[in-house]
């Protein structure tokens, strides 16, 4: 799919006292390994072999955040871009929160969010059949917290090479960026200190 912007951004967009309270919840629950694959989760946790392969690809700690308070913040700037990007896709839900802590050596590696088929959750009326559509990172992190840590998007030029592209828009505190979740994408090896986000996944029809 092409497009003519492939993410939007809105930076110091969230205020500083909701950064705080998405922190300070976070922060009141014990956190997990961070996994990969949308059936890894704790009903269905991952062998040690299992484990060892993730590790390749990512590590970082997550607990898992829903809420009203949340929504209400994050998803109109979600509506926004969508419609401001021109990529005006359907969606009509948005799954759990992760609120993520990269320590020094932690990363995750590139990979894109969406899935690689419908979800097949028959007992679930707002996940079944639908996709992820709309990506968002929130950086909860002041910049001079941590060095590394980068969000940084793989762009292909005319011969499909690979050409990594940093996004230094969300690094301020409070800045979100959102983007279709077949966008290639992943996060640099923290060097320094610690960085806190927030991701969260909008779903919606497959694409016709």
């Amino acid at each position: 799919m092409n497009l003519q912007d492939y993410y939007w951004y809105f930076t110091k967009a969230i205020p500083l006292s909701i950064c705080d309270e998405i922190v300070k919840t976070g922060e009141s629950f014990s956190k997990e390994k961070g996994l990969t694959g949308g059936n890894l989760r704790k009903d269905n946790p991952p062998s040690e072999e299992e484990l060892e392969s993730i590790e390749k690809k990512r590590k970082s700690d997550v607990v898992w955040l829903s809420g009203y308070w949340l929504y209400r913040e994050l998803q109109p700037f979600i509506q926004l871009a969508n419609e401001r990007a021109n990529w005006n896709f359907q969606w009509d839900w948005t799954e759990s929160c992760q609120y993520t802590e990269y320590k020094e050596g932690q990363f995750y590696d590139w990979h894109c969010d969406s899935n690689p088929t419908p979800y097949d959750k028959p007992d679930d009326p707002n996940t079944n059949g639908k996709i992820r559509k709309l990506s968002l990172i929130l950086s909860l992190s002041e910049p001079e917290e941590y060095e590394g840590g980068d969000v940084e998007f793989g762009f292909h030029d005319n011969d499909g090479n690979k050409q990594p592209s940093i996004c230094e828009e969300v690094r301020p505190r409070g800045s979100l960026i959102i983007f279709p979740s077949f966008v290639w994408h992943r996060v640099k090896p923290v060097t320094r200190g610690i960085r806190h986000s927030l991701v969260c996944w909008s779903l919606g029809q497959p694409y016709v």
